[in-house]
């Protein structure tokens, strides 16, 4: 299906192999073909094969990143599906309106899926604009990794025949995830320089201000404006550390 092709779905860390073709299987079958994996346990698998079935041809096209930061390059939008995303100061959606989110985005988009064990750790859900919790009946809430990626297919499916949820054009499509990483990298260095961060309060805070920038969404022209202004700040905590330098020395 044409609106589903932007949509890709990116397994973080999968532990048991049988569960990527499980994945890839519920997939296809809702019209999804663009299955990213993140350093899995064991692959390729007969295993994951076998559970495949006729979906086998995902799995050779699947490619497997070293990072979850080179599975999202090029998404304007990433959604994480979390256990924990009530625990998170996140927007948290159902899947369904993940879904309607998802197809209204002016380019590509992933959803996550973390480790069968662990589920998604905090660094991997800093690098999403929103979370995705499946209701469940409060006595039991664990979901098999295959059945989310089923939801969440089967939600996409729903949304992408539904002619309301058209994406939005904009001149200025907002940054990609390959962008912003670069840019929370060098906000990070930054904050370090000029000292702004307590430490062993770096990680928080850090954390909140990527919260931040992942909610204002900037397009490539104001991050190029904000890398411009890091750029311009660290050079002169650069110039300051090199004068106090020179004024030690020369007491």
């Amino acid at each position: 299906m044409e609106r589903l092709a932007p949509i890709r779905f990116v397994l973080d860390h999968t532990s048991h192999p049988g569960n990527i073709g499980a994945a890839a299987r519920a997939m296809k079958v809702m019209g999804l073909s663009d299955l990213h994996l993140v350093a899995p346990s064991v692959f390729p698998s007969a295993e994951a094969t076998a559970r495949a079935s006729s979906a086998d041809d995902l799995l050779h096209r699947a490619p497997v990143h070293a990072t979850l930061d080179e599975a999202l390059a090029g998404c304007v939008w990433v959604a994480g599906t979390s256990h924990r995303a009530e625990q998170v100061d996140q927007p948290l959606l159902e899947p369904r309106e993940a879904a309607a989110e998802a197809l209204s985005q002016p380019g590509p988009v992933a959803v996550v899926f973390g480790c069968e064990r662990s589920g998604m750790d905090n660094e991997a859900m800093d690098r999403c604009h929103a979370l995705v919790r499946i209701p469940t009946g409060p006595d039991y809430t664990s979901l098999n990794l295959a059945q989310a990626v089923q939801i969440v297919a089967y939600e996409l499916h729903l949304a992408a025949r539904d002619n309301s949820t058209e994406p939005v054009r904009s001149a200025r499509p907002p940054a990609s995830a390959e962008r912003l990483a670069v840019f929370f990298q060098r906000l990070e260095t930054t904050l370090r320089a000029i000292r702004f961060s307590t430490p062993g309060q770096d990680e928080m805070l850090h954390r909140r201000l990527r919260r931040v920038f992942m909610r204002a969404r900037p397009d490539d022209d104001e991050l190029n404006m904000l890398n411009g202004m890091l750029s311009r700040t660290l050079s002169t905590a650069k110039r300051r550390d090199a004068n106090d330098v020179e004024t030690d020395n020369g007491q």
